[in-house]
């Protein structure tokens, strides 16, 4: 007799949110609606960054934000500020969001009628980046305060970005960042990543960001 069974997993919880990430981002293009999913550490500075990129992009397409955190509304409190559309996500605990999540948050939001809508994942470095939401591009925050290491420790996050911004570049001189070894760490981890050094505080290197992106929305909606 059998002391015990074997049971075979056909089917992975991936796969099966790979499969439901297709289904949002085929929808989402069909109605001309660019979702970038954005993530970072805690402290990184996704909130402000958001600001100033809605600030400066508003005046040229309708734009709404997903606010996802485990608990509070104090993000989607601040956006709300921008004129942007907002939601707040509760996960019930989960350190990220997965596909259906992202759906339930888009169903509720009526995208139909906005450009861009910016997913703001749940703040950290290794769940967010293990599920793919259905955005369009992944973009994540490095702040200068993390260190010039933290693409060697948490590579998947690094790998699975379009584009990575390297914050709180105004403060290089006063902590032990180099960013010549940031930008190598990078693209060991992921060559085709677009780097921007920027600052969310003084608007440095906002222009190349929010160019690349504008680009994105228009090749998507084309």
């Amino acid at each position: 007799m059998e002391k015990y069974k074997v049971i075979e997993i056909k089917e992975s919880v991936f796969e099966n949110n790979d499969k439901q990430a297709e289904k949002v981002r085929e929808e989402l293009k069909k109605q001309g609606t660019f979702l970038l999913n954005l993530m970072s550490s805690p402290g990184a500075g996704k909130t402000t960054t958001l600001m100033r990129t809605i600030d400066m992009l508003k005046g040229g397409m309708h734009i709404g934000v997903m606010e996802a955190d485990i608990d509070s509304a104090v993000d989607a409190e601040t956006i709300s500020s921008s004129g942007a559309r907002v939601i707040q996500l509760h996960t019930g605990g989960m350190c990220h969001l997965d596909a259906e999540m992202t759906r339930q948050g888009l169903d509720e939001f009526e995208t139909q009628d906005l450009d861009l809508v910016v997913l703001e994942n749940v703040g950290n470095l290794v769940c967010p980046a293990e599920f793919d939401t259905g955005a369009a591009k992944n973009a994540m925050i490095l702040s200068v305060p993390e260190g010039d290491d933290k693409p060697l420790k948490y590579p998947l996050m690094f790998t699975v970005c379009d584009a990575v911004l390297i914050n709180k570049i105004d403060t290089i001189s006063v902590f032990d960042f180099d960013m010549k070894k940031a930008v190598s760490n990078i693209r060991l981890r992921n060559p085709k990543a677009e780097i921007f050094p920027v600052s969310a505080n003084t608007g440095e290197g906002f222009d190349a960001w929010t160019d690349w992106l504008s680009k994105n929305v228009g090749d998507w909606r084309r």
